[in-house]
């Protein structure tokens, strides 16, 4: 795959490293910005990849990456603002300066990553930059592909392992939103549709949204780590006024376990409305196929035993 170069933007994160490293087995030449190298290292070995340490936050660093690449994807998200006009910034801002890196430099293909439920007149900010972005991305003249998944699961993520971590320390689990309705994509699935895609003409100037097999309620979700993990801890449905106050005191704790704007967007099912989109000719994976390798305890002993021997003990 000689001359190809693909700039990916957020591949050293959840979704990205899943991305990179699969593009990285078929030989493609890709180069990956990041904030701190320290947390790119799993990708500095891969031997078609090159890690630079820069912000892509600023409009000329990002024509300069976007210099010589046939393509760009954008992976780079986030849950939670650490301070107001965070989605703004990285949502909305990024997507405006990803499409105009692309056109100075030339760049006529590029993949970005939604959500959901992205809507610009949302109930979350969250839903709502998400969706400010996608209009930006949308209304380009670039080769374009939307992805719009559910929440996405796998061995890094932040979502089942959450309620894990919490069902290990908690007798009872109070629980906003409790039937609130998701249908979770795994991380794989995700990645190989943005590989497939790439060199897909029938992707062009199209949105595809992304979810598993199955639908359930956030309880069905919580009891179900419970039954893995073996902490099946009762659950306490919260109401609407016992769920916002949940959220505004934990937006305060260090981490935000939740926020008012996650609460929001709950108030949408995180489901998606048709198949999965054919063109990517793969079936998702079932939570129940995937989950329990790394939330089973036999799985946290297993990752145990792997670190002690790397440490030498």
């Amino acid at each position: 795959m000689s001359a190809e170069r693909i700039l990916v933007l957020g591949g050293s994160g959840f979704v990205g490293r899943h991305v990179v490293a699969r593009l990285a087995a078929e030989g493609r030449s890709l180069v990956v910005p990041t904030r701190s190298r320290e947390r790119a290292k799993h990708l500095i070995l891969l031997p078609t990849v090159e890690v630079l340490q820069v912000d892509v936050h600023d409009p000329l660093t990002l024509e300069r990456l976007a210099a010589g690449s046939t393509a760009m994807i954008n992976l780079v998200g986030i849950i939670n603002e650490r301070r107001r006009g965070d989605f703004d910034r990285v949502h909305v801002e990024l997507a405006r300066k990803a499409v105009a890196a692309c056109r100075v430099a030339g760049v006529p293909r590029l993949l970005h990553m939604s959500a959901v439920n992205g809507d610009p007149s949302g109930p979350s900010r969250y839903l709502a930059s998400k969706g400010q972005a996608e209009a930006i991305v949308a209304g380009s003249d670039l080769d374009w592909t939307i992805f719009r998944p559910s929440v996405i699961f796998g061995r890094e993520d932040s979502f089942l392992n959450l309620f894990a971590r919490l069902e290990r320390f908690l007798w009872v689990v109070a629980l906003a939103c409790a039937e609130a309705r998701f249908q979770p994509v795994w991380v794989a699935d995700v990645a190989e549709a943005f590989v497939r895609a790439l060199d897909d003409e029938r992707s062009l100037r199209r949105r595809y949204a992304l979810c598993g097999p199955r639908v359930y309620t956030l309880r069905d979700l919580v009891a179900y780590v419970g039954e893995v993990t073996g902490y099946n801890r009762p659950i306490v449905a919260l109401g609407p006024r016992l769920s916002s106050l949940q959220a505004r005191i934990l937006e305060l704790l260090p981490g935000k376990l939740m926020t008012r704007d996650n609460l929001a967007s709950m108030t949408r099912d995180s489901v998606c409305d048709a198949e999965y989109p054919a063109p990517f000719d793969r079936a998702p994976q079932a939570l129940e196929a995937i989950a329990p390798g790394y939330l089973a305890p036999i799985a946290a002993l297993s990752r145990y035993s792997r670190l002690r021997e790397q440490g030498g003990r």
